[in-house]
């Protein structure tokens, strides 16, 4: 048999630091605005009469705190509860893992479809309830809840069953972020803080170590070409019909047997943006020929195609992917910083930007999935430490000066 084998490649700069600015923007808009709505829901319902305020979970089934205990009782308490909601993380990731490997993806996506649900409704609905009470607003029982369902089962559609408008997808992720993240500020400060680092090294682990379930999901997506059914936000709309998957169009006009060429399309290393043509002659004694034309629309290869599932990577189309759970646990950082003063707040916003920055450059440089919580994380909860224990102090005792001179200045 007889092949000849055409390849015109065109290298080309990664595109990310071309556009790394606008890529920034668009991450940054919908994870600031997750974070403002956060802060405005804990000034808006959690006061300082009320907030210690706690509720039960698995993230404090092991240990209570109380303002009552000492610093080790709170930080061995924390580290429990921290270390207990980590490994039923781990678990229940492997085991997504598990149901992805055996090609159980209706069932995820029935149980994420479901969660989601849950939090729209449920969740949605009590904060829902405490911001009609918190205003004052009259709505009778029907209305309320015929208006819930309605915006919980749309949410649902959105996201996972069907097709909608991108607006519309970012919309109710961001608002999924939000209700989640309001809730995990509800718990002890202690097992908060503690909850924020623990997630920082899991997050870590489970990206970049070669046994991480999260990099073993992707990976496992990757080698089937499918996508994982999670809850990601993506920076700009993709057409997943023509997401930059290889698509091999074949053209035949022959009588043999189309199966002898088929060993010719188990192609894996090719480079960006090539244009192949593979042409195969039978024997002499068949006058049958094949020629396969394979545009490569996909800007990188196949094995470096990422999906983002709790952490920050490249869709098949270069579109940067970011996993809710990043937007969820920024926001906690925030909303815990909003229980203490604006001041805070800001530094710690400052923080995770600056974070995320960092984070997103370095996937430009290394194109694959990264975690995005340590940085930002590492950042916020340095910058916390730092402007409650330092900066407002400088602050307080400046602000306390100005207002001495400017009381002897009127007294003379």
């Amino acid at each position: 048999m007889d092949q000849t084998l055409v390849s015109d490649a065109s290298f080309s700069s990664s595109p990310i630091l071309e556009t790394l600015g606008e890529e920034i923007l668009r991450i940054l808009y919908p994870v600031s605005f997750c974070m403002f709505l956060v802060v405005l829901l804990v000034s808006a319902l959690i006061s300082s009469d009320n907030s210690s305020m706690s509720f039960s979970s698995i993230a404090s089934i092991a240990y209570s705190e109380s303002s009552s205990d000492s610093f080790w009782s709170k930080l061995s308490g924390a580290f429990l509860n921290s270390l207990l909601f980590i490994a039923v993380i781990t678990i229940l990731t492997f085991f997504l893992v598990l149901l992805f490997y055996l090609r159980c993806t209706p069932c995820l996506k029935s149980y994420m479809a479901f969660s989601s649900f849950v939090v729209l409704s449920f969740l949605g609905g009590e904060i829902s309830l405490l911001l009609l009470s918190r205003f004052v607003v009259p709505i009778d029982a029907f209305s309320f809840l015929l208006l819930l369902f309605n915006f919980s089962v749309v949410g649902t559609l959105s996201v996972f069953l069907a097709k909608a408008p991108i607006s519309l997808t970012q919309g109710y992720l961001v608002i999924i972020g939000v209700l989640v993240a309001y809730w995990f500020t509800l718990l002890p400060e202690w097992t908060t803080w503690a909850l924020l680092i623990s997630m920082a090294l899991y997050d870590l682990a489970a990206v970049l170590l070669p046994v991480g379930p999260l990099r073993l999901l992707v990976e496992l997506a990757i080698s089937r070409d499918e996508e994982i059914p999670a809850l990601v936000y993506e920076a700009r709309p993709v057409d997943t019909q023509a997401s930059g998957r290889r698509l091999w169009r074949e053209r035949r006009n022959f009588e043999g047997n189309p199966g002898s060429v088929s060993d010719t399309l188990r192609h894996e290393n090719l480079t960006p943006q090539t244009t192949m043509t593979i042409t195969v002659e039978a024997s002499d004694e068949d006058s049958a020929s094949t020629e396969l034309v394979a545009p490569l629309v996909s800007q990188q290869p196949r094995r470096q195609e990422i999906e983002a599932v709790e952490g920050i990577g490249l869709g098949s189309s270069g579109a940067i992917k970011l996993g809710l759970g990043d937007f969820i646990f920024y926001s906690v950082l925030v909303g815990r910083a909003a229980l203490y003063d604006f001041m805070t707040v800001y530094a710690c916003y400052l923080a995770i930007v600056a974070g995320l920055g960092v984070t997103l450059l370095l996937l430009a440089f290394y194109r694959k999935a990264l975690p995005a919580l340590p940085v930002s994380i590492a950042f916020g909860v340095l910058f916390y430490v730092l402007t409650r224990e330092l900066l407002e102090v400088f602050v307080v005792q400046c602000s306390v000066n100005l207002l001495i001179s400017g009381e002897r200045k009127r007294a003379r």
